[in-house]
């Protein structure tokens, strides 16, 4: 791993990255093995194959960050900012450690670069044992528990974390070199009579406290802390804890919470848990009181699944649960029409097997035909859809309002390829649908789909499309881009995309992750000359 200078210069790192990429492009071979190394998409190819890849300016960033021992070219920004505050400001990086620990709004902690600050910066936490205990740093607390047990017993309120909310809602327990000792520091203040009940205020929500079992069983997803502070007594139905340990494929928190009672219907969580590929968090769900008919705002939990295109095993399972085959959703579209407009005919058979009742939605033969044309779309089979368009011109143009909102709900699950057959096959590419009630390009954009992105743009796509948040798709670029929807999202490739398809450079009012901040502002300055 290469070692970073004392004073790292974000120019000169971005330099680095520009003159990787030229040299790529010439078919350098000590820079192509360099991306070999450190791309996970090009490990294992020749050099020729890495040539033909269309390597961007992310991908050399990116393999840069990873030469210094950073995962993305995100962190090792942060750590160049972190590093220039450090030589201001003692206060403004103690700030930012912070953040990185605990979190803020919907900003994830960044483990690893507080621990990579610490380790370089350890005055940043000397003298506060509250923070002690977020770092697993037991001989400071137990020191502190023996001459001061009340202060094991400190509460939170907006302006500071109490001890244990230190140690609950410290992102480093999800680095080994912390956890057990942030585990241990928990127990110590446990012992000493903590209050499990102490909620924590994020400034960013003040009127939705946080509970310590959300912050270890929801967000840091840690058994070893959900176990204890259960133990102590942590009230499991809070009505977040088992809804977000939902969220991980490992289903320890999530089996914890239950055997301590923790509620399944009416939280939503099996909902949540069909939101992913997790067939054990399902399977234990309904184990546990989960009702596979649950009425939920968008249908049962069945028709929730396949409008996620969940597997044939996860609807297999809730089949098996007694989930009723022959269920409609909120519009009262049965299961298995839904499970065929998806493009799930595995899933369609398996309800067909299970009895499911074959609903007539419309009766016209123009209505089973536009089904039959979203099916073959859905299922990306481009001949098949193309060749019912040929039989039947002006088809898109009959559809229902309800059947083309199937474009952006396809967009919003990811499926690209049905997204291009439908685009280029004609249909109207502005239609609004989705969990945010926007375009196919909101959609794409809010998944940092930059590649699809710019597909849609190329085929009438603007910038200016809504989504149900009253915004347009800088809009949606903002918030994706600053909450990170998808860690691997391409945002400067969705903002490059918007701008050379004609977009204004968006007003100054928004908020954007530092690379696409960045290239507006050098899009500004050039224009003002």
């Amino acid at each position: 791993m290469k070692e970073l200078p004392t004073r790292p210069h974000l120019g000169h790192l971005k330099k680095q990255a520009k003159d990787l990429l030229s040299a790529c492009r010439r078919f350098d071979a000590p820079a192509l093995a360099r991306m070999r190394a450190a791309l996970p998409a090009a490990a294992n190819l020749d050099d020729a194959a890495i040539a033909a890849m269309d390597l961007r300016l992310h991908d050399a960033q990116s393999c840069v960050a990873r030469d210094y021992g950073f995962r993305s070219w995100s962190l090792l920004k942060d750590y160049v900012d972190a590093k220039t505050a450090s030589a201001d400001s003692a206060q403004a990086l103690r700030r930012r450690w912070m953040a990185w620990t605990f979190g803020a709004g919907y900003h994830p902690a960044k483990p690893s670069l507080a621990a990579r600050i610490l380790d370089e910066h350890p005055q940043l936490i000397a003298g506060d044992t509250a923070l002690a205990c977020a770092v697993g740093d037991v001989a400071s607390v137990r020191q502190r528990v023996s001459v001061d047990i009340e202060w094991a017993r400190t509460r939170g309120d907006a302006a500071a974390m109490s001890p244990l909310q230190c140690a609950c809602f410290s992102g480093l327990i999800g680095l080994p070199a912390f956890a057990q000792g942030i585990r241990a520091c928990a127990g110590l203040l446990l012992a000493a009579g903590a209050d499990v009940a102490d909620p924590m205020i994020d400034p960013a929500f003040p009127d939705e406290p946080l509970s310590v079992l959300y912050a270890a069983a929801g967000r840091n997803h840690d058994a070893g802390l959900t176990r204890l502070l259960l133990q102590a007594g942590a009230d499991p139905n809070d009505n977040e804890s088992l809804y977000h340990a939902t969220e991980v494929e490992d289903v320890e928190c999530v089996r914890l919470l239950l055997e301590a009672g923790a509620r399944v219907t009416g939280t939503n969580a099996l909902f949540r848990s069909l939101d992913f590929e997790h067939p054990r968090t399902t399977r234990l769900l309904l184990a546990h009181g989960g009702d596979p008919n649950e009425p939920g705002p968008l249908g049962s939990p069945l028709t929730h699944a396949i409008r996620r295109r969940r597997s044939a095993e996860v609807v297999r399972i809730l089949l098996d649960a007694g989930a009723d085959p022959s269920c409609c959703n909120a519009i009262g579209m049965s299961a298995y029409r839904l499970a065929l407009r998806m493009g799930l005919t595995e899933v369609a058979e398996l309800l067909r097997e299970r009895g499911a009742r074959i609903q007539n939605d419309d009766a016209s033969a123009a209505f089973a035909v536009g089904e039959a044309f979203i099916g073959a779309c859905a299922r990306a089979d481009r001949a098949a859809a193309f060749a019912i368009l040929a039989r039947n011109p002006g088809l898109i143009d009959a559809m229902s309002a309800e059947q083309l909102h199937v474009l952006p709900a396809l967009a919003a699950e990811g499926c690209d390829d049905a997204v291009r057959i439908m685009v280029e096959a004609g249909w109207p590419i502005t239609i609004r649908g989705g969990d945010i009630r926007g375009s196919a390009l909101n959609h794409a954009v809010f998944r940092g789909n930059s590649e699809l992105a710019r597909f849609l743009l190329a085929h009438g796509a603007t910038y200016d499309e809504r989504h149900a948040y009253n915004d347009n798709v800088y809009g949606t670029l903002s918030f994706a881009s600053t909450a990170q929807a998808n860690p691997d999202g391409d945002w400067l490739g969705c903002a490059k995309a918007l701008i050379e398809s004609g977009a204004p450079i968006p007003d100054a009012h928004y908020v954007f992750v530092e690379e696409v901040a960045e290239y507006f502002a050098e899009l500004r300055a050039a224009a003002d000359g």
